[in-house]
């Protein structure tokens, strides 16, 4: 028999790409022998992040519209398309996938207009209350386009929306049960507070200043602090809390056991992006959300109402 083939694409920040090896994750469970590749951005963070998870990914060319629009990126950009469009068009007719399946961001682009071109099923999968550009184009296309929020028809067709809400990593499932092992691994003590800042993948430019400003003020109080910064201000971030080194106070460029570092926290303070509200929801943290005014239509402030 025949096993079932599927491509996911998606990427250029973790709420895009950690959506993508959740929904791997589940087919795996659901039909282990199922054949899954990724597509992706070269340069971006999927291609590191999705062999970290255990499957291959394959890089395409493709770069994002810069806001500014006469710049030499954007000058490149056409040809970026069309490169990433050959490549992808090469990469279905040689895995033959039955469905592909885009989880947002311009990565998943080419991938899922040349194989909705090419008449094959394609998933998308839109975490925001607000679509992004990538999926609003690609949606007349779609198959099926799965949404986390109610009201989405403002952006998608009506008969092809599904109701699902975000899928979340599976070891994120019951996490405070390993409370103890989370204290080990991060080097805390059980008898102070911990926070847990996350200013998402790529880092938070005002979180991070914040954070640093008030690292003076979490000692004195005897607060321990778990601080993912993102690539850009880890640098600073170290230099920072250098002379805390005895105190638990730890700044890191990035997470790779979020799980644990839920486990430990008593509290989160995290921005508003759709994956990390509803990882918080589903493990039921107490947590302060600072939403990025640098996302379309403000969407991360307006999604406070939806839950």
């Amino acid at each position: 028999m025949k096993p079932l083939k599927v491509i996911l694409s998606g990427g250029g920040t973790g709420g895009h790409i950690f959506p993508a090896v959740a929904i791997a994750n589940e087919i795996k469970k659901l039909v282990p022998h199922a054949e899954i590749l990724f597509v992706g951005a070269l340069g971006k963070m999927e291609m590191e992040k999705v062999p970290a998870a255990g499957y291959k990914i394959i890089g395409v060319p493709i770069a994002g519209l810069q806001r500014k629009l006469f710049t030499l990126a954007n000058l490149k950009l056409p040809f970026l398309i069309i490169q990433s469009l050959l490549k992808t068009r090469k990469i279905i007719n040689e895995f033959q996938p039955d469905v592909v399946v885009g989880t947002g961001g311009y990565a998943s682009g080419p991938l899922l207009k040349a194989a909705t071109n090419k008449g094959i099923p394609a998933l998308l999968q839109e975490q925001n209350s607000y679509a992004g550009i990538t999926n609003k184009i690609l949606s007349k296309k779609a198959s099926k386009i799965c949404v986390a929020y109610e009201g989405m028809e403002q952006f998608f067709p009506k008969e092809k929306i599904l109701l699902t809400g975000n899928p979340v990593r599976q070891d994120l499932k019951d996490v405070k049960q390993h409370r103890e092992e989370a204290l080990n691994f991060f080097k805390l003590s059980p008898n102070k507070k911990i926070i847990l800042v996350i200013g998402g993948s790529l880092g938070a430019k005002t979180i991070n200043e914040s954070m640093g400003a008030g690292l003076q003020k979490l000692v004195d109080n005897n607060i321990q602090l778990i601080w993912q910064t993102g690539k850009t201000y880890y640098t600073n971030a170290q230099e920072q809390v250098g002379k805390y080194a005895n105190q638990n106070i730890y700044a890191l460029e990035f997470i790779s056991r979020m799980d644990l570092a839920y486990a430990a926290a008593d509290i989160v303070i995290s921005r508003a992006g759709a994956s990390s509200v509803s990882e918080l929801c589903n493990i039921g943290m107490p947590c302060i959300l600072v939403p990025s005014p640098n996302v379309a239509e403000d969407h991360q402030t307006k999604m406070r109402w939806l839950w």
